[in-house]
């Protein structure tokens, strides 16, 4: 594996019974591979692509957020090709555990949206080996979907 082995740990000690116990914390890792069939954002037929990933464990109070994370801009692309590794560290549980998703075009000013996905990890029985996610980030409907292609593996 590319991936050198990290671990995050807790340590809680009982001062009552003289008890310690640790926590292993894990990390998700996303392989962004590419996106394809993206929408012109410049009305030129061609978009300047970038992802930008979220981790959270969606709660229904107190979210947990792992933090943010971007991929490089490609310039005049729609079907922009990645191949970027994104580690998510201190994750102590898939409970509730959600990737938000976004594909923006770099623009000057503001950037605009040009779709996104939510991925529910919970679910998905995540292992060190990675698994393959197709998912649209977007509902043409003249033409096909725009879909991401990612990776995702949980390292305990």
């Amino acid at each position: 594996s590319p991936h050198k082995k990290r671990r995050s740990y807790i340590y809680y000690h009982n001062k009552q019974s003289k008890e310690t116990f640790t926590i292993t914390m894990g990390k998700i890792i996303v392989l962004l591979d590419k996106v394809t069939n993206l929408k012109d954002g410049d009305g030129i037929g061609r978009s300047d692509p970038y992802v930008k990933l979220h981790l959270e464990q969606d709660n229904t109070f107190f979210d947990k957020n792992y933090g943010k994370q971007e991929s490089t801009h490609k310039g005049n692309t729609c079907n922009p090709e990645y191949g970027e590794t994104f580690e998510f560290d201190g994750v102590d549980t898939l409970n509730n555990l959600v990737l938000h998703v976004r594909v923006m075009d770099d623009d000057f000013g503001l950037d605009d949206k040009l779709g996104g996905c939510t991925i529910k990890l919970e679910d998905e029985d995540l292992s060190s080996e990675p698994k393959a996610f197709e998912k649209k980030v977007d509902n043409k409907w003249f033409c096909k979907d725009a879909r991401i292609h990612v990776q995702i593996s949980y390292e305990e």
